[in-house]
């Protein structure tokens, strides 16, 4: 009988990777009470608070506020609301109404830059910028000003392999595209799966796309500002039209009922040997762990492949990022407690109570011993600097029907041209209601 996963993927925007007591500032306690033992911490009596948006579990930051409370003498309260528009909508309020919280944790990227940020939070550019990833700093920052620290891991839209399939049949991680549809075409002539496909949830069929942006970028560096420009199109940019046409590549590699096939399905297919590669969020990970343990170490994880075979890169979706309250009348233990959240204590504490996707985005972290092989693999692109984030987090514009434009295409009901021109459409809307000019 088929397992059930435990946990589900946010649905897309894609992603978001990551309960609670009160909100508001929490007003300072009696430093001078409590034992003798507690008054020799630094922050002994002293409270803060956290407004955290997400719909996920919270078993990483709550593992992060009970060593960060034994190690500074602090109490933090935490309070969650869900994400989506809802949690949006109570962000703006909080913010608005002067009722934020000594920290948030929030999206960042677009959404960061319009919330107006220099209004609201601190400045953290001086105290952190270089110690964490280039890319994170970069989507936690509006007008080259750093407003955030890493809430949680990174993930990526990328394949997770069969690495005893590979041994097998004796393949080799591809470099470029062409060698990866060459793989496939060894596992199909076997007569294995050589790509799952989950297209009965639209939003999986997308990822390929998606975790292609990297490929985009590395032939064109400008795509991304031309684009929410409304100077660049899907439809007229060779690379951006290869991101739809690759979808169309791997739908010969597929299972027969791959449109029938759910994101559950495949969590199950993948650790019972039913394909090869999957084409999805690393977030994956963590369902089939809950499911299967340490057997997801039997997965690897490479980027979407390229043209290139020395700029073969991972497409990154950036965590939520935590946002100091530039009015917090706590700032000191504030700041304690965001430096302990970024150590090797404070991320080794996060990843034994939640094993992460992706990366942490802190330089000179190392991973745990015990961290799933794909994301050592994906430690390895970190590591040479050949990672760049998905589009999303740098522009707004981003067309609603993007799932099930891509489930068109993954159907054959489309084609790659066609593809294109219809997400260009749909973005024109998006951009048209931001005030762009397309």
């Amino acid at each position: 009988m088929k397992k059930k996963v435990i946990s589900v993927l946010l649905s897309m925007m894609l992603i978001g990777s990551m309960a609670g007591c009160s909100s508001g500032s929490g007003g300072s306690g009696d430093s001078g009470s409590g034992d003798a033992a507690s008054s020799d911490l630094p922050y002994a009596g002293e409270e803060i608070s956290i407004l955290w948006v997400s719909n996920s579990t919270m078993d990483g930051i709550n593992a992060v506020i009970e060593a960060a409370e034994e190690k500074l003498g602090l109490t933090v309260n935490l309070e969650q609301v869900p994400g989506g528009e809802d949690g949006d909508n109570v962000v703006k309020t909080r913010l608005a109404s002067g009722d934020m919280a000594d920290l948030l944790s929030y999206n960042c990227g677009a959404l960061l830059s319009s919330l107006n940020p220099s209004e609201y939070f601190e400045d953290l550019t001086a105290d952190y910028a270089d110690k964490l990833d280039e890319n994170f700093v970069n989507a936690a920052s509006s007008d080259g000003v750093l407003y955030g620290i890493p809430a949680t891991a990174s993930q990526a839209g990328a394949v997770l392999y069969n690495v005893e399939m590979y041994e097998e049949y004796g393949l080799e991680v591809p470099k470029t595209w062409d060698e990866f549809l060459a793989n496939c075409e060894v596992l199909k002539e076997a007569g294995e799966t050589a790509v799952l496909g989950t297209d009965a949830d639209s939003w999986t069929s997308q990822v390929t796309y998606l975790g292609d942006h990297y490929n985009v970028l590395a032939a064109d560096p400008t795509f991304a500002e031309e684009f929410e420009a409304g100077e660049a199109k899907y439809a007229s940019t060779p690379a951006g039209l290869e991101s739809f046409q690759k979808i169309a590549d791997i739908v010969p590699y597929m299972n027969e009922d791959h449109m029938a096939t759910t994101y559950d399905d495949g969590c199950d297919i993948m650790m019972e040997d039913g394909a090869a590669h999957w084409i999805i969020l690393t977030s994956a990970l963590s369902n089939i762990y809950e499911l299967y343990g340490d057997e997801v170490n039997r997965l690897g994880c490479f980027g979407v492949p390229g043209d290139d075979a020395e700029n073969a890169g991972l497409t990154v979706w950036e965590p939520n990022a935590i946002y100091m309250n530039k009015n917090t009348e706590k700032a000191d233990a504030v700041k304690a407690f965001m430096d302990f959240y970024i150590s090797t204590e404070g991320l080794d504490a996060l990843a034994a109570a939640e094993p992460p996707c992706g990366p942490y985005c802190v330089k000179g972290y190392e991973l745990p011993e015990d961290a799933y092989t794909a994301v050592k693999d994906m430690q390895t692109y970190f590591d040479a600097g050949l990672t760049n984030v998905a589009l999303e987090f740098q522009t707004a514009v981003k067309g609603s029907n993007c799932a099930s434009i891509c489930q068109e295409l993954a159907s054959g009901q489309t084609t790659p041209e066609e593809a294109a021109a219809k997400y260009d459409e749909d973005c024109e809307k998006q951009a048209v209601q931001l005030g762009l000019d397309w």
